[in-house]
């Protein structure tokens, strides 16, 4: 079984947090959608104030199959305890439809499906619609 040891990430990690974001956008069929490169990672996370926080996991060792670890569970359990710390009355994860596995865990893990319960949609706003709203 692989050992798991969960932080803070640092300016220095970017790096693999862009490589881990190709990898599971990749995964996700939505490379097209990953247009943010390093040094934009490392200015909205690490500046004077941050746009987002972010937790490394560090797997050991970090070969072979890690589906069916717990490492899922221990990442999210400790988002849990950085939001709490933080003031956080909770935290949303996205999750495409066909990712079973992934809706099975959060569910399993106390979480409520809004798509299911509330029929919440999600909707983001990027390049020429956020210019065109601005006026810019």
């Amino acid at each position: 079984m692989a050992s798991v040891r969960i932080r803070e990430a640092k300016g220095g990690d970017c790096g693999d947090i862009l490589r881990l974001i190709r990898e599971l956008a990749e995964f996700e069929n939505l490379s097209d959608q990953v247009k943010i490169s390093e040094e934009a990672l490392r200015a909205d996370g690490f500046g004077e104030n941050p746009f987002y926080h972010c937790l490394v996991a560090e797997i050991l060792p970090a070969s072979g199959e890690l589906l069916g670890q717990g490492i899922g569970s221990k990442i999210i359990k400790k988002v849990a305890e950085v939001a709490l710390d933080k003031g956080c009355s909770q935290f949303r994860l996205a999750v495409l439809d066909w990712n079973q596995r992934a809706m099975d865990l959060y569910k399993a893990l106390g979480a409520q499906d809004l798509t299911e319960a509330e029929g919440w949609h999600f909707f983001h706003f990027e390049g020429e619609a956020m210019r065109k709203m601005a006026g810019k």
